[in-house]
C-alpha cells in the first residue's frame, strides 16, 4: 500500500504547523516555503482540515492556521482521514472495509486484517509525537 501525496502533504504541514507555531497562527505560505509543497495544494488541503476540526483558521493580519485541539489528541489516522484519503490496503475495498466484488474473494481476510493493522498503527501516532521525533532529529544535525 502507498499512501497518496496528499496523505503524506497532509502529515508533513501538520508536523511544520505544530512544530514552528509556538501558539501563534502560522500562515500557509510559511508551511509551503518550509516544506516545498504548493501554497496553493496546501490552502485546499488546509480546507479539508479546517473541516475536519484538526486545525483553526484566524483571520486578519497575522493570520493564520492554529490547531484546533492539542497535538497529543490528533492522530496520524485523523489527519489523514480529514484531507479524505482512504487507508484500505487494496482497491477493491471500500472505506468500510466490505469487498466490493459481488462475492468476497478468497484474499480478503488477508486485505481487510492488513487495513485493520495499518488503521491501528497510524491511530497509535500523534502529532505531539511527530514533532518530538522532529524536534530530535532538528537537535541531533544542530550538534553535528
Amino acid at each position: 500500500m502507498r499512501l497518496s501525496t496528499k496523505a503524506q502533504y497532509a502529515v508533513r504541514a501538520m508536523v511544520s504547523l505544530h512544530l514552528h507555531s509556538d501558539g501563534t497562527p502560522t500562515s500557509i505560505k510559511d508551511i509551503a516555503a518550509r516544506e516545498d509543497i504548493s501554497s496553493t495544494y496546501l490552502e485546499q488541503l488546509f480546507v479539508k482540515l479546517r473541516r475536519g476540526r484538526i486545525v483553526e483558521s484566524v483571520r486578519g493580519p497575522g493570520g493564520g492556521y492554529v490547531l484546533a485541539r492539542p497535538a497529543h489528541s490528533i492522530q496520524v489516522d485523523q489527519i489523514i482521514d480529514s484531507v479524505e484519503e482512504t487507508l484500505v490496503p487494496v482497491s477493491c475495498m471500500e472505506q468500510n472495509g466490505r469487498c466490493a466484488c459481488d462475492d468476497q474473494c478468497v484474499t480478503h481476510t488477508v486485505w481487510q486484517g492488513l487495513g485493520e493493522k495499518i488503521r491501528t498503527f497510524l491511530g497509535s501516532i500523534t502529532l505531539e509525537d511527530l514533532t518530538r521525533e522532529a524536534r530530535e532529529r532538528m537537535t541531533s544535525r544542530e550538534a553535528r
